[in-house]
């Protein structure tokens, strides 16, 4: 598919119309154009754009816009849901400090997830607008954004918004006759899910093996070439303007008390739905509510399982489906919300062949530097591939449950492996019995004794 029809393709799937989307109520996207053509500066500025930045390089100090964030619990949309102004406020700052960077991960590798493209593709000069803001509240000099090398088409308006606004005055010197100085560019990956880590991604960017570093120092100390270094998600940098704009009391309304989270969310929903797509809803919405928006199941189908927000999250039920939809709720399931878009698995569709797909996905992505990612995802490959084809031998699943807790949180360099081991541990507790089925038994044996795991 050329990267033009595959724009359109992308460009359908914001499902609210815009008489639906006011800016007191959807901050991220009212500004979107219902015949999904991108917003360029003049309409951007006509529509309250960079104003934000007007009023808080001129009005405002970094420590009342990191104060503002941290009232309006902006938690990081890239699935960590970390407090960004807590974040922004571990910062090290202050005269005798060099100015450091700004980094926008736009590394969007996690299957089920297309948020960022959208508000890249569409509407670039929000992202820009928010990435000024959080560079002067966090004293960086430059910014990069980077970007998942497969988006061809976010590239090329990125780097078309880029020379807009600094045609425009909005990036360089002086910036809105503040004094202030900050400029960006576009840096594009080459492919990796594991640059979605920021410190891999930190490796990546200055030309390195995108492998994690070690913690700390943490990027806000020592990040990009050694300077302090704040690294967010495309989403959690374009809510910033909004923020600032109309303030945090505002932005914690927004949720309708569903959450003690503030602000909005791009849900989205993908796989056997009849209207897979996204929508800009207030934190804490159901999942009941997104599927009802997707259109339901195709051909009414039943729903066996979901992912809330990715392939590194754990299953849930249908029961589940009432659940509030943040980050807080869907830990305590034993899951996480991830990126919020929701991927579907229906009665009919094999969750060892589903778990042998996505593992082997991870497996692949794996940047090689732990044993229990390196060499323990291959091996779960292995296992489900033999119960998908019926050549499970006794204690395969157990041994299953064992890998998977070898690479669970604390155990590995990186949140990698724990983010492949939680869909896999979680569909082994819910739908064991049919791993159990892969299993093949002597002839005339009900079932054969398993390997105890420690004898492997």
């Amino acid at each position: 598919m050329n990267s033009q029809r595959q724009s359109a393709v992308y460009r359908s799937r914001i499902l609210q119309p815009a008489a639906e989307r006011r800016p007191e109520t959807h901050p991220l996207t009212w500004r979107l154009r219902d015949d999904g053509q991108v917003v360029n500066l003049q309409d951007y500025q006509s529509r309250e754009g960079y104003l934000a930045v007007q009023q808080v390089l001129n009005e405002h100090d970094p420590r009342a816009v990191i104060a503002t964030m941290k009232q309006a619990r902006v938690r990081g949309r890239g699935g960590a849901g970390f407090s960004a102004g807590l974040k922004w406020s571990l910062t090290l700052q202050g005269g005798d400090m060099p100015r450091g960077y700004i980094v926008c991960n736009a590394d969007e590798m996690e299957p089920g997830t297309f948020k960022d493209r959208l508000l890249m593709e569409q509407q670039p000069h929000l992202l820009i607008e928010g990435m000024i803001l959080a560079a002067f509240a966090n004293n960086a000099r430059y910014g990069y954004i980077f970007l998942r090398g497969e988006y061809v088409e976010s590239a090329r308006v990125l780097a078309e918004a880029l020379v807009e606004a600094r045609e425009a005055g909005w990036l360089g010197r002086d910036i809105a006759g503040s004094g202030f100085d900050f400029d960006m560019a576009v840096h594009t990956g080459a492919g990796r899910y594991i640059c979605g880590e920021e410190t891999a991604l930190l490796n990546s960017l200055e030309g390195k093996r995108a492998n994690p570093r070690a913690k700390p120092p943490f990027p806000g100390q020592s990040g990009a070439w050694g300077k302090p270094t704040v690294v967010n998600n495309v989403e959690t940098l374009c809510n910033v303007p909004a923020v600032m704009l109309r303030g945090a009391d505002w932005y914690q309304g927004l949720s309708g008390g569903r959450t003690e989270d503030g602000g909005t969310k791009l849900y989205g929903a993908s796989g056997l739905v009849n209207r897979p797509g996204l929508w800009e809803l207030p934190i804490g919405i159901t999942g009941q509510e997104i599927l009802d928006r997707a259109g339901g199941l195709r051909d009414g189908r039943a729903l066996k399982a979901w992912l809330p927000g990715g392939a590194s999250t754990g299953f849930l039920l249908p029961k589940h489906l009432d659940l509030p939809l943040d980050f807080d709720t869907v830990g305590k399931e034993g899951s996480r919300l991830g990126t919020g878009l929701i991927t579907v698995v229906t009665e009919d569709q094999s969750m060892v062949s589903l778990m042998r797909n996505l593992e082997e996905f991870f497996a692949r992505e794996s940047c090689g530097w732990c044993t229990p990612c390196r060499d323990g995802l291959p091996w779960t490959v292995k296992l489900l591939l033999a119960l998908e084809r019926g050549e499970g031998q006794a204690g395969d699943v157990e041994l299953l449950d064992k890998l998977a807790a070898d690479c669970g949180p604390g155990l590995t360099f990186c949140a990698h492996a724990p983010g492949a081991a939680m869909p896999l541990q979680t569909a082994l507790r819910h739908f064991r019995h049919e791993f159990e089925q892969g299993v093949h038994y002597p002839k005339g044996k009900a079932h054969a004794d398993p390997i105890p795991v420690g004898e492997v």
